[in-house]
């Protein structure tokens, strides 16, 4: 594009910060807009920031200024300008309008800068993902995401993808999602990890990062029905290992959110100092133990039930960062976990336990390995055996100790974020109440 006979480069908001004194162009939306007399004042934004525009007559004409006036939120617009610095702006940087283009005028933009219930931002969920919360949201599950990857890549994992369609229950029968698949029963995926395991034994180490669905009639802050999962599954590795492997994993997402995110924290109002504490080794207490300090502390629970968000929050609000609370009672975890050869009652599993009442984002075990036990537990469930013959036969054929775990995404993005309610965490969430939009 050529201004006053100058060629001007497109850029990015986020590239601002290199062109200053330049001729430039950005393409982008409304953010908001006014005026006073002959300036006005426009915040553009592009997707990669936001950036104050400053609109004198004296400098786009009278004919420019009339149409600015019309200029409404959300309405599509592309400008050009000089870059100027100014530190009292947003990124210290602002735009002195010359020209600017309406690409599409908005008409009645339902999200006005008022106060609106969530029932409505819900509805509205496709729109609201513009705002400035919204957005620096889901930049920081962005990052995660990144970070998830990055430290299993870097680590020699392989990343191996696992159906959504199967034929069987690895979590539980009563959260299942049933489908009909050309004339059988079929249910969306709980889990990747029963096929992880096959992976593992493959591959040695093994990931899967993909949609899990759990039919669970809960209304709470920290359920949805369809969720992001990790899972890593790994060969020759036993239980603490595995507990140091998800440790490592939430010290390196904390550390490269707070080092590339901590603009999108800022505008969260996210307290970075505590995230700074979450370190390495976590703490690591037993259940047995977790049970014994609820009783004292008034807790009416009994050695065998398993923990509700109330007791999470307690065990959690203990320390200034994630716990480790590892041997539950078998009879209240997966038929694939391996039971303490020193106590039968308790299976080699684990829980990572957030603070600040963010409750379980980790849960992962030692895989049982013998078949005959397997089998048994299989039977105990109540399940269909043929189900399991093709993961049964990974205990045929070279079994080896291993272990893995999984790690519910938006649990960590709400946690990071210091969000009270999961549903922000998604782009889309869907919940017991909310299949639309």
């Amino acid at each position: 594009m050529v201004i006053k006979g100058v060629k001007m480069k497109n850029i990015r908001i986020n590239e601002v910060k290199n062109c200053k004194d330049e001729l430039v162009k950005i393409n982008g939306w409304v953010y908001n807009s006014r005026r006073s007399g002959k300036i006005g004042f426009l915040t553009l934004r592009d997707g990669f920031g936001l950036l104050q525009c400053i609109v004198a007559k004296n400098d786009i004409g009278d004919e420019l200024f009339e149409i600015f006036k019309r200029v409404t939120q959300e309405t599509s617009i592309s400008v050009s300008g000089k870059v100027v610095e100014n530190e009292r702006a947003i990124g210290g940087y602002e735009l002195l309008l010359e020209s600017f283009k309406i690409n599409h005028l908005s008409q009645d933009y339902p999200i006005t800068p008022k106060e609106h219930g969530t029932e409505f931002l819900m509805s509205n969920r496709h729109l609201w993902l513009r705002s400035k919360r919204q957005h620096s949201i889901l930049k920081i599950r962005h990052q995660i995401i990144k970070s998830i990857r990055d430290y299993f890549d870097n680590n020699d994992f392989t990343l191996v993808d696992t159906p959504i369609f199967t034929p069987n229950a690895a979590e539980g029968t009563s959260t299942l999602f049933k489908t009909e698949y050309f004339g059988k029963d079929a249910f969306l995926a709980q889990t990747g990890q029963l096929y992880g395991e096959a992976s593992a034994m493959s591959f040695g180490r093994h990931y899967n990062f993909g949609p899990c669905f759990r039919a669970e009639k809960s209304k709470t802050r920290r359920h949805l029905t369809e969720f992001w999962m990790v899972e890593p599954e790994i060969a020759y590795c036993d239980i603490e290992e595995d507990m140091r492997w998800a440790e490592n994993l939430l010290v390196y997402i904390v550390e490269q959110v707070i080092e590339h995110k901590s603009n999108e924290l800022n505008i969260l109002e996210r307290d970075i100092e505590i995230l700074k504490k979450v370190k390495g080794p976590f703490p690591r207490v037993s259940y047995s133990d977790c049970i014994d300090m609820l009783q004292k502390d008034g807790f009416k629970i009994q050695w065998g039930d398993d923990f509700g968000s109330p007791e999470e929050t307690h065990i959690a609000n203990q320390y200034d960062c994630p716990v480790i609370v590892h041997r539950f009672p078998s009879d209240i975890k997966a038929f694939y976990m391996k039971r303490d050869p020193e106590n039968e009652k308790v299976v080699l599993g684990m829980d990572i336990l957030a603070p600040e009442g963010y409750g379980e984002i980790v849960g992962g075990s030692e895989r049982e390995t013998d078949i005959d036990i397997l089998i048994e537990r299989i039977k105990d469930e109540k399940l269909n055996q043929s189900d399991y013959d093709w993961f049964l036969d990974l205990r045929k054929y070279g079994s080896v100790p291993h272990s893995g775990f999984g790690m519910g995404l938006e649990r960590v993005v709400a946690w990071i974020c210091g969000l009270s309610h999961i549903r922000e965490t998604i782009p889309f969430a869907r919940t017991m109440t909310r299949l639309n939009p």
